[in-house]
């Protein structure tokens, strides 16, 4: 027997407000993740330089 159309749920409108929140929480995310890596490499790098100048 044929099979009942898959409706769409309705899409309430967006506001302006609201996409500017989730691209901003996107941001702070990514900046979080780039200072991390940051961090990470400024005890990395000062570490390597003293032991290029020790050999």
């Amino acid at each position: 027997m044929g099979q009942a159309p898959r409706s769409t749920p309705a899409r309430r409108p967006v506001a302006p407000a609201t996409m500017r929140r989730g691209w901003l929480e996107r941001e702070v995310r990514k900046l979080r993740r780039a200072s991390e890596i940051l961090k990470t490499a400024s005890a990395f790098f000062p570490a390597a330089e003293l032991d290029r100048k020790t050999t």
